[in-house]
């Protein structure tokens, strides 16, 4: 586990802009399966989740015309079983951090794994996301 003030600013980030943050494996099956659209970020301390993933999430909701019903964030590393809980409803992908879900009633429906992210500009993954808004929101 991380320092708690190391990871206090990172969760800060997503909570700050509107994201409810799953901290135990209840949490994560509540919000998914309540019905509608959840888009999940799997958040991470790396680098690439500060430069990319995060600004991504955040300005993809800023720009899109659909919404997700819900935005919510695990922390890996830190809530090991909210986010391994998370990591269920993303199978049959391979465990990844930081990535973004997109859920409709529950079921995945678009994923960006870290490799999708590193190397991108977070302008570029939120133009990935709006579009998957539009289609399934």
């Amino acid at each position: 586990m991380y320092p708690e003030e190391i990871t206090a600013p990172i969760r800060e980030d997503l909570v700050g802009a509107g994201f409810q943050e799953l901290r135990s494996p209840e949490q994560v099956d509540e919000v998914l399966n309540q019905g509608g659209t959840t888009l999940c970020v799997i958040n991470s301390v790396c680098g690439c989740a500060a430069r990319n993933a995060r600004p991504a999430a955040k300005l993809s909701v800023q720009m899109a015309e659909k919404q997700p019903n819900n935005l919510v964030t695990v922390f890996a590393g830190v809530d090991a079983e909210a986010v391994a809980q998370a990591r269920k409803y993303t199978l049959p992908y391979p465990s990844s951090s930081p990535s973004i879900a997109l859920f409709k009633e529950g079921k995945l429906v678009h994923f960006l794994e870290r490799h999708h992210i590193e190397g991108n500009t977070a302008e570029a993954i939120a133009d990935n996301l709006a579009a998957a808004y539009n289609e399934f929101c």
